[in-house]
């Protein structure tokens, strides 16, 4: 007798598009070359990212007048030429010391020379030479320390060699505090109008205080006014005390 007929499997389904789309996808398959692409398309956009952020900060000296780019770039040939001077005297010095007959002399005269000179930067000394005088009046109260620091770091920049503030004088560590009727540097208060005298050469001074953007037009924006004055003698004769530093010592034998 004959036994039950066998029973097959049916045949398996064909995938589905879905499916065959899904398996080509996923997991994916990523070659060398495109990793190579990819790597080149994100160094081109950081690129051009940079270069739209650097126009951006450029947008208010490609708006400046034809003058005034003419005098800031004057200002910069200005800074060039005072660093190539001050290198050129050092090499004279160098020079000096290395042919003087008598070289104990003239470095004892050299050293009273540099000793005068870090004293005026100091403040330990007083000082006098051509410059400006910078009168900041403040009626409304609006000016803060801080325009009264970039006023000062502006000058220093142009090349200011002694600064005195309302008969405070001012060297490399002072701070400005306050502002309005309480406006006071290294801890002494000061009023308006604050006066600024400023030892350097008054053909870079002004310029760097009338420069698009720069100090006078942020004054005028608060309602102060700002006056220049240049001066073949400026005196600053404001003193600080000389500090005795606690824990450095020369390390020349």
């Amino acid at each position: 007798m004959a036994g039950p007929p066998a029973v097959t499997a049916p045949p398996a389904a064909e995938p589905s598009g879905r499916r065959r789309l899904a398996s080509a996808l996923w997991p994916p398959r990523v070659t060398r070359a495109q990793l190579v692409v990819a790597l080149l398309l994100f160094v081109l956009g950081l690129g051009l990212a940079i270069q739209v952020s650097s126009t951006s900060e450029n947008s208010a000296l490609r708006g400046a007048r034809q003058e005034d780019l003419v005098r800031i770039l004057d200002e910069l040939d200005d800074r060039t030429q005072r660093l190539e001077d001050e290198k050129a005297r050092l090499e004279k010095q160098r020079s000096e010391l290395e042919s003087s007959s008598d070289q104990a002399e003239e470095a004892r005269k050299q050293t009273q020379e540099k000793e005068q000179q870090l004293g005026i930067l100091a403040g330990t000394v007083a000082a006098e030479g051509p410059g400006i005088t910078l009168t900041v009046g403040d009626p409304a109260g609006a000016v803060e320390s801080d325009m009264l620091l970039d006023a000062i770091q502006e000058l220093r920049a142009a090349g200011a060699e002694a600064i005195q503030v309302n008969g405070v004088r001012v060297v490399a560590d002072s701070y400005f505090t306050g502002s309005g009727d309480d406006m006071r540097i290294d801890g002494t208060k000061v009023a308006a109008p604050y006066v600024f005298k400023v030892i350097g050469k008054p053909e870079d001074l002004e310029p760097a205080l009338n420069i698009p953007g720069g100090v006078v037009q942020t004054l005028e924006k608060e309602q102060a006014t700002a006056t220049v004055e240049r001066s073949a003698k400026i005196v600053v004769d404001a003193l600080r005390p000389a500090k005795r530093p606690d824990y450095a010592r020369s390390s020349s034998q």
